[in-house]
């Protein structure tokens, strides 16, 4: 049966999409959620909501337990997982308030745990494939219902994710285009890796809201900038969940 995990960023931490929410806490060993699941179905289809930075937006980037996150919406049944956040671009093309569907990332970030296999069972060595880390199924329902939908979607991307909470430096900024980086931002690695490790097919929509600060006509990237752009946008993320979700087979 599928069930669709989706993991809310910045701006989407109480998505109201739900029919008949349920809050539900899991007991991982890997520690506490960043927040509660809240279970519940969109059009029939069953949904489980997690919110990445928790409830109130009270956790940094770099302190979410992306491995109990992940964990629990495997053990609560879910299928796929798709992904929501904000991003800096890194291409004049990806204006503020596109959405971008990332098809790589590069993992910048350094005091993560960036994985569930902490040691090795006798003889059975788990080194994941990495080579295509987001969907290509789930990924081209998102891209297919957004353009359906007039939506202004780049259709792949390259997402660097650093460590935060800060932002870059200038410097930083222009070594990540040099990197080939589409985007930057602070969530997808390593709770893409972890979805791999796990088999749960994982997709990701980003929203552009800023230009970090490699441009020098800009203002730099302030976090009041992303929430207000975030907020002015949001609304295409989640039609673009509600096109998607009766897809997902």
């Amino acid at each position: 049966m599928i069930k669709i995990g989706i993991i809310g960023g910045s701006g989407l931490e109480n998505p109201d999409i739900l029919d008949s929410p349920v809050e539900k806490n899991v007991v991982t060993p890997f520690g506490t959620l960043c927040s509660p699941l809240l279970c519940g179905t969109i059009n029939q289809s069953k949904i489980v909501i997690l919110s990445r930075h928790g409830k109130y937006h009270t956790i940094p980037p770099s302190q979410v337990n992306n491995r109990a996150n992940i964990f629990a919406l495997k053990e609560v049944g879910c299928t796929h997982i798709i992904s929501t956040t904000a991003c800096g671009s890194l291409k004049e093309e990806i204006q503020r308030g596109d959405l971008v569907i990332p098809d790589q990332f590069i993992d910048f970030t350094r005091h993560r745990a960036v994985t569930f296999f902490e040691e090795f069972e006798p003889g059975k060595m788990s080194h994941t494939p990495m080579a295509d880390p987001f969907d290509n199924n789930l990924r081209n329902l998102i891209i297919s219902s957004g353009t359906d939908l007039g939506l202004k979607i780049h259709q792949k991307g390259t997402v660097i994710t650093i460590e935060g909470p800060r932002f870059s430096t200038r410097a930083e900024s222009k070594m990540y285009r040099l990197w080939g980086a589409d985007i930057v931002n602070m969530s997808i690695a390593p709770e893409v890796i972890l979805a791999n490790e796990q088999g749960l097919p994982y997709a990701a929509i980003a929203m552009s809201t800023d230009y970090d600060c490699w441009k020098v006509d800009e203002v730099p990237v302030s976090w009041e900038d992303v929430i207000d752009v975030f907020k002015k946008n949001v609304n295409n993320v989640l039609r673009l969940l509600l096109a998607v979700i009766p897809k997902i087979k």
